[in-house]
C-alpha cells in the first residue's frame, strides 16, 4: 500500500506512541513526507490498512479501506484528512463552520476543523484481507 508522490511511490507510515510501522495506518493516523495527495493519482482510489482501534468497532485492525480522493464528503462520511501535520482517518461530523473529525472509539477525542480543506478523501469501502464476502461499501 502506497501513495504516489511526483510520479513515484511514497510509503506512508503509521505511528504508535512515536514509533513508525511502514505502510500501515496506526490508530488510524499516518505520516507522509508530503501533505498533498499524489498529483498523478487524480481521481484514482487507493487502499490503506487499518492498524489500531480508534475507529473500532466499525473499522478493525487489519481491515483494508478504499479511499476515493475526489469523493463527496458530508456529515457522517468516513474520511482521510490531513490535520495538525498528521494524516488521520475519522468520521466527519457537523455542518459548515462546525466540522469535527470524530473517532468511533470514545477513548479518542474529537478534532475540530475549520472547513473541509483538511479532507483529502472519502472511505468508500472496507474489506478484510482474504475474505471477499466480508467487504462493506460506504457510498450513498
Amino acid at each position: 500500500m502506497a501513495v504516489w508522490e511526483r510520479g513515484k511511490p511514497a510509503a506512508m507510515q503509521g505511528t504508535v506512541a512515536g514509533a513508525g510501522a511502514p505502510d500501515r495506518v496506526a490508530d488510524t493516523q499516518i505520516e507522509a513526507d508530503d501533505a498533498a495527495l499524489p498529483s498523478c493519482a487524480g481521481g484514482e482510489s487507493f487502499a490503506l490498512m487499518v492498524l489500531g482501534h480508534s475507529m473500532a468497532p466499525e473499522f478493525n485492525e487489519g481491515e483494508i479501506v478504499i479511499i476515493e480522493p475526489e469523493g463527496l464528503a458530508h456529515d457522517g462520511s468516513y474520511v482521510l484528512a490531513h490535520h495538525q501535520g498528521e494524516w488521520t482517518f475519522r468520521q466527519l461530523l457537523g455542518k459548515p463552520g462546525q466540522w469535527r473529525l470524530h473517532a468511533l472509539n470514545p477513548a479518542f477525542a474529537d478534532q475540530a476543523i475549520d472547513d473541509l480543506s483538511a479532507v483529502h478523501g472519502v472511505i468508500i469501502q472496507k474489506a478484510l484481507p482474504g475474505r471477499r464476502r466480508a467487504s462493506k461499501r460506504y457510498v450513498r
